[in-house]
């Protein structure tokens, strides 16, 4: 009998040492990631936190901001007192890529309009990303109304034209303004956060794609975005190759629900040509009704400012890549005057009778890339 519990001390004691040295080993090849990551991007890294000091800051996890497929944001405090959100990932997203990819990214950006990284703690099965804390939370709250009751959800029209011109300016800057072209591929309400002044942060860069600037068009496996705010080139080549204008028809479709109050896709199965946002202000559009603008606006100046955000909107979701305006544009023509914006073509893709975007396994507000099967709120 002491022979054989001997023998069970030793067998236990040594698949136990057998369990540490895995684990060493795979720390240190984490490290050792991190570090050719950090040396091949050249990057001025935030700063690298220890797990027990992520769980120190958040209290233990317990003050919870939001939840998704991605992971949860808790709300956390630094030693010197500034307020951050802690995203904490989910240990089965994939081998690190997405997190790899977003780090990569918003450390190149420093802009008012692109959300702050401050720091990231990537252990063998532990990853977090520590950002600056946005008080007001993400876009959404304030423009779907039948979801987020409580939310405050009239905007004035000089809130959001200055709203629409910030999230233009962070997309002109990833496109243009970093050493390389940043496209964020992801662009939604859910992925815009506001602060205490309602200046709004593009945020969330898992599916981001650097490049070069020379580079027009980029290789990409599989489709990349939301449903409701893909290009029709994200998903079906044959409308052209993903480049930054995919993130100009994202922004499009993001304003026009910022305009309407409602998303652009409904995922209800229903048909009815009150479906798609964007094919009935068209109509309201073409028809010279105004209902639109008159129903929610109380001067004429602020009809002509509605009309010309719907405008521009239309433009940037032109189904042909070619035919969208690039960013800088977009803010120019949002700066002059209504007479400077023409009348763009129908966005054809956003026919009911035509759509090819119905795909109802697929949630409208989940995030997804095709080649890896990873889904996200």
């Amino acid at each position: 009998m002491l022979l054989i519990i001997l023998v069970s001390y030793h067998l236990k004691r040594g698949i136990g040492t057998q369990h540490k040295i895995i684990f060493w080993k795979r720390k240190k090849l984490v490290d050792n990631n991190v570090e050719i990551f950090m040396q091949s991007y050249n990057l001025s890294m935030p700063r690298r936190y220890r797990y027990t000091e992520v769980k120190r800051i958040t209290n233990s996890f317990r003050d919870k901001l939001g939840q998704g497929g991605y992971g949860v944001v808790y709300k956390a405090s630094l030693i010197d007192g500034r307020q951050v959100a802690v995203k904490v990932i989910n240990e089965s997203k994939g081998n690190g890529e997405e997190f790899i990819n977003e780090v990569a990214s918003i450390s190149r950006t420093s802009h008012m309009n692109i959300v702050s990284l401050l720091g990231f703690c990537y252990e063998v099965d532990k990853r977090a990303l520590i950002y600056e804390f946005m008080p007001n939370g993400s876009l959404d709250k304030f423009i779907y109304k039948s979801e987020f009751p409580n939310a405050i959800c009239d905007f004035d029209w000089n809130t959001l034209f200055q709203i629409a011109i910030g999230i233009a300016r962070g997309l002109e800057y990833l496109h243009q303004g970093c050493s390389s072209r940043i496209l964020h591929l992801d662009i939604k309400p859910q992925n815009i956060l506001l602060d205490d002044d309602f200046c709004p942060k593009i945020s969330d860069f898992g599916l981001a794609k650097i490049c070069q600037k020379k580079d027009s068009i980029v290789s990409i496996l599989g489709a990349r975005g939301t449903i409701g705010y893909m290009a029709p080139e994200a998903f079906n080549r044959s409308f052209g190759g993903v480049s930054y204008k995919s993130d100009v028809y994202s922004y499009g479709m993001l304003i026009l629900e910022m305009i309407g109050g409602r998303k652009n896709y409904d995922t209800g199965g229903s048909c009815t040509p009150e479906m798609y946002f964007p094919d009935w202000i068209y109509k309201d559009l073409e028809q010279g009704n105004n209902n639109l603008f008159n129903c929610m606006t109380s001067s004429e100046e602020e009809n002509d400012m509605v009309r010309k955000i719907t405008l521009v909107s239309l433009w940037c979701i032109q189904t042909k890549p070619l035919d969208r305006p690039p960013m800088n544009k977009v803010i120019e023509m949002l700066q002059g005057p209504l007479s400077s914006v023409s009348y763009p073509p129908k966005p054809v893709l956003f026919s009911p009778e035509r759509t090819p975007l119905q795909m109802p396994h697929i949630s409208s507000s989940d995030s997804y890339e095709t080649n890896s099967i990873t889904l996200s709120n």
